[in-house]
């Protein structure tokens, strides 16, 4: 349940637990796959794998690893990921390989096998593969990783086993059922809910990237059991979806909300609107789990983005649904600084263990000789040394070496009338829907399996060799370098 300081301020009306004895601690399931960081997009590409390690390894130099159960995820199988894509679309992703990709670029030179290369150009352009979604080594392994540990997340939260399961390294959400879109290739998102859609009759997806959540809004756009929610960008930016008029369809419809906003949203409004209508959305659909897309390209100085959100202001999102005690799924997705999303991260796996506001207390954790932390104090909600730890990616977060960004000096466009026309038009659309509605009887899907594995160091254990760690471009400035025309 939640602290009292909490239930007096309104800040969330969090339901009892069996299995959160003190109100605060949860039962935190996270998935990290220790080759995740060797896939490379490709030089100049701004979707760098690499920074879920990062992540990673400020997760354990501030020891919080210590204080939830890390997993291995399986990798999905083709029959898996089928259960969404189609089949044509991940017989494709399975078999495709740099070398087809190259051929096709040199079709022109290759006239003695230009037919081959036309029906591999023919298949390229079908499923939307080429310059923002390359063909790199290891793809399908890498779609693999990412979708394993959103099923296995949702496995672990249907057998009771987990209260909070994390999947940095999933988040994937513009994939589309026979096409790869925003970098994205396979729809973990979508794979994780449906498992999820075994054992609860509903559930919520949040989705706080700054682009608009429009593979996992597409595949729910018809059905009352998942309820879409996307805060993002909208206007001359990719993907061009999410109008606040697009609110579902036929037995979905006003399950899908989309909240448009502009350049500069702080930390300020974005609470000020992503509150209410979430606590009006708890209120209504009353789901039985919670899907939250954390992507970091919301941050203040993305890359891509042009947010104004700072490491606190984002990570309040996931400390406000948490409050509701309802089972949850936290993923990834976008983001494109790298130190900044590794920041981001870290400091949302502290909020997933415990609960009360960590700027509730002056106290500090402390680093030791060894850079351990003392992990109690996290559990009893004390806020995490601003000063990082030293650990081998150190040198990304100069000149500062903080965990916490500052927003930049920019304008928010978002006007408080607009939020509140916004808030307004939103609430009138959660009026207008059937209070938590009902799910028919029917045959449960058959459960899915986790296959054992064999016990061992997961950092000690053989890594795929998919990068060498030469050409790996270093994180430009804005204006210094192009972007892909589409981004995710």
């Amino acid at each position: 349940m939640a602290s009292p300081s909490a239930a007096a301020s309104g800040d969330g009306a969090s339901l009892p637990s069996a299995s959160c004895w003190d109100g605060r601690r949860r039962r935190v399931s996270y998935f990290y796959e220790p080759t995740i960081g060797d896939y490379y997009y490709g030089q100049g590409h701004p979707m760098k794998p690499h920074r879920i390690r990062m992540a990673h390894n400020l997760v354990v130099h501030y020891a919080l690893h210590r204080l939830m159960e890390i997993s291995r995820p399986f990798p999905a199988s083709a029959a898996d990921i089928v259960r969404f894509h189609s089949e044509e679309y991940v017989d494709f992703l399975a078999s495709v390989s740099p070398a087809t990709a190259a051929l096709v670029s040199a079709q022109g030179q290759l006239a003695y096998d230009s037919a081959s290369a036309s029906a591999s150009a023919r298949q390229l352009k079908r499923f939307n593969v080429g310059e923002d979604c390359p063909v790199f080594e290891g793809l399908f392994e890498f779609c693999q990783a990412s979708a394993g540990g959103s099923i296995g997340a949702a496995v672990k939260i249907n057998r009771g086993d987990a209260d909070i399961a994390i999947n940095w390294a999933g988040g994937l959400h513009h994939a589309k059922k026979c096409e790869a879109s925003g970098f994205c290739y396979v729809n973990d998102i979508v794979l994780g809910i449906l498992e999820l859609l075994k054992y609860h009759r509903r559930v919520l997806y949040v989705d706080i990237d700054i682009h608009h959540g429009d593979g996992v809004e597409e595949a729910f756009f018809t059905t009352d059991r998942v309820m879409t929610v996307s805060f993002h960008k909208y206007g001359d930016f990719f993907p061009g979806t999410g109008h606040i008029k697009d609110v579902g369809f036929g037995q979905g419809k006003y399950y899908a909300l989309n909240v448009p906003l502009n350049d500069g949203m702080d930390d300020d409004s974005f609470r000020a609107l992503f509150r209410p209508v979430i606590q009006k959305v708890m209120e209504v659909y009353q789901p039985d789990a919670v899907v939250l897309q954390c992507g970091a390209d919301s941050l203040a100085g993305d890359r891509l983005g042009c947010f104004n959100l700072s490491v606190k202001g984002h990570a309040d999102c996931l400390r406000y649904l948490r409050s509701f005690n309802v089972p949850m799924m936290v993923l990834g997705g976008g983001g494109y600084t790298m130190r900044n999303v590794a920041r981001c991260w870290c400091y949302e796996v502290v909020f997933c263990i415990c609960f009360d506001s960590l700027e509730s207390t002056g106290n500090k954790l402390f680093i030791d000789a060894q850079c351990n932390l003392l992990q109690t104090a996290v559990a009893i909600g004390v806020e995490p040394d601003n000063k990082l730890p030293y650990n081998e990616y150190y040198e990304y977060f100069g000149p500062d070496y903080n965990l916490h960004i500052q927003p930049k000096s920019m304008e928010n466009k978002n006007s408080s009338k607009e939020l509140e026309n916004i808030r307004i038009m939103l609430m009138d659309y959660l009026s207008k829907i059937e209070h938590a509605p009902s799910v028919q009887f029917q045959s449960r899907v058959p459960e899915t399996g986790v296959p054992e594995e064999a016990e061992g160091d997961m950092d000690h254990r053989r890594q795929a060799k998919l990068w060498s760690g030469e050409h790996y471009d270093s994180e430009f400035e804005e204006g210094q370098q192009p972007e892909p025309e589409n981004i995710s």
